[in-house]
């Protein structure tokens, strides 16, 4: 595990949604993510919705979120999951870098389908990011997508990450996309 520091918040909060850690209720959310084959179409596909039940059974709800950076993004109004997002450190050993040392940081979110298409993961990254700039030195942050995810490339374009390699992982063309993080200081 990286010594390196990462977003420290507990919430972070935007216009329309709240970043915070998961509570009991979020269970059905994190199912759905992890079953929806849309959903997961991009990441290895859906998993059996019995062993992702048997995984919170094991586990609990509220350790989905324990590590910082890692966030349940939820509606403002009902306080509902409506997806996840992490801002954690590449780990060294997969590719996909841009400095020599590693251990970048990386945004990935994902979101429920019923969700899609409002704007949620872009004010969702733009908060995250925003507050990262507020906390951390200046330094790259990644963005790492299959390059069949058109929609994940378009999203990672609108927040300012452009891309710079592709290369392969988990059986597919991956692309790298990069921004530093003082672009999101405000």
């Amino acid at each position: 595990m990286s010594q390196l520091r990462t977003l420290s918040a507990t919430e972070v909060p935007s216009e329309r949604l709240l970043l915070r850690k998961a509570h009991d209720a979020d269970r059905e959310g994190f199912i759905e993510l992890m079953t929806d084959p849309e959903v997961r179409k991009y990441l290895g596909g859906p998993r059996p919705r019995s062993g992702v039940e048997q995984h919170f059974d094991a586990v609990g709800t509220a350790n989905a979120t324990s590590r910082p950076g890692t966030y349940v993004i939820a509606d403002n109004t009902t306080n509902r999951l409506i997806g996840t997002l992490v801002l954690d450190r590449r780990p060294t050993d997969r590719p996909g870098h841009v400095t020599e040392d590693g251990e970048e940081l990386e945004l990935s979110y994902v979101l429920r389908r019923s969700a899609w298409g409002a704007g949620f993961a872009f004010e969702a990254a733009t908060a995250a990011l925003r507050a990262a700039a507020d906390e951390l030195p200046d330094q790259p942050v990644l963005v790492v997508t299959q390059t069949a995810n058109k929609r994940s490339l378009k999203l990672a374009a609108r927040l300012g990450f452009r891309p710079i390699s592709t290369f392969e992982e988990f059986g597919a063309e991956q692309t790298l996309c990069t921004a530093p993080l003082s672009m999101f200081n405000i």
